[in-house]
């Protein structure tokens, strides 16, 4: 394992790592960056993910499990002081370690050749916060695929990164597709489409309602302002809303997409189960 001491925020790495702050730069660059102990740990996880990583001595010694595992797999490990690590991190309170990290090329039709049973649509959300939760409520639900539409937030911005607690290299995520190809490609699949929309929706608790989530579905997540456009709702095949019976006005994005999605995942566990052959 290459190591380097790094005592100038001027230096070679640090400099490839501080322009990953912007999309621009991540986009020409095919990286992005992974903040904090737990999704580096995860980011060395995954195969073929990570570039090099930069730490503090002190966040070094006190996860000794980073360094080796960059070690075991080969990658370059950067000792840098507070002041420097502090030019990368996006967080108030840094946590002393970074890894750079290669950009999947993930594309829908890769997606959809696993023929998925459950993938979330994020359709022009925006916030960098909700959208990594979604993702990693998608990864714990057992999703397929996560899905961002255009107009959307880069799932890889370092706030969005940190959010997903590691999950973003737990499943596949495909940024920036049209709706349109993602509709065709659903369309294609049989794959029905439901939209979560508080005002508009059949309650989850609705008996018929239940009994469709146990079909292969993609759900329909908007805006966290203004919810889904009213053309996307148009082409759903089923509007669902996550029931209130308390005294909430609503729920916010992650939460609602955590109910819809654990709903559907059980249902489609429970209909695989049934569906199973009875021993002799």
């Amino acid at each position: 394992m290459t190591r380097m001491e790094i005592t100038s925020a001027r230096s070679a790495p640090v400099g490839r790592a501080r322009r990953l702050h912007k999309r621009a730069f991540r986009e020409a660059d095919h990286r992005f960056l992974a903040e904090g102990p737990q999704a580096v740990r995860e980011a060395l996880a995954a195969p073929g993910a990570v570039i090099e990583v930069l730490a503090t001595g002190d966040a070094s010694r006190r996860h000794p499990e980073l360094p080796a595992a960059a070690a075991a797999a080969g990658v370059p490990w950067h000792t840098a002081s507070g002041a420097v690590m502090s030019e990368l991190a996006g967080t108030v309170t840094p946590q002393g370690v970074v890894a750079v990290c290669a950009m999947p090329s993930t594309t829908l039709e890769q997606v959809f050749a696993t023929r998925p049973r459950l993938i979330a649509v994020l359709a022009q959300v925006r916030d960098p916060g909700n959208a990594g939760t979604v993702i990693r409520v998608a990864d714990a639900a057992g999703a397929d695929a996560v899905v961002l539409t255009t107009a959307s937030v880069d799932p890889y911005n370092p706030k969005c990164v940190r959010a997903s607690a590691g999950s973003i290299f737990h499943l596949p995520v495909v940024a920036a597709a049209t709706f349109d190809e993602v509709l065709l490609g659903l369309r294609a699949l049989s794959i029905q489409v439901i939209a979560a929309d508080g005002a508009r929706g059949r309650s989850l608790a609705d008996p018929d309602v239940v009994t469709r989530l146990a079909a292969p579905s993609a759900w329909l997540f908007g805006n966290e302002a203004w919810g889904l456009p009213s053309e996307l709702i148009e082409v759903a095949d089923l509007v669902a809303a996550v029931p209130i019976y308390g005294a909430a006005e609503s729920l916010n994005l992650s939460t609602a997409a955590a109910v819809c999605l654990y709903a559907s995942a059980g249902a489609q566990r429970v209909a695989s189960a049934d569906a199973r052959p009875t021993p002799a």
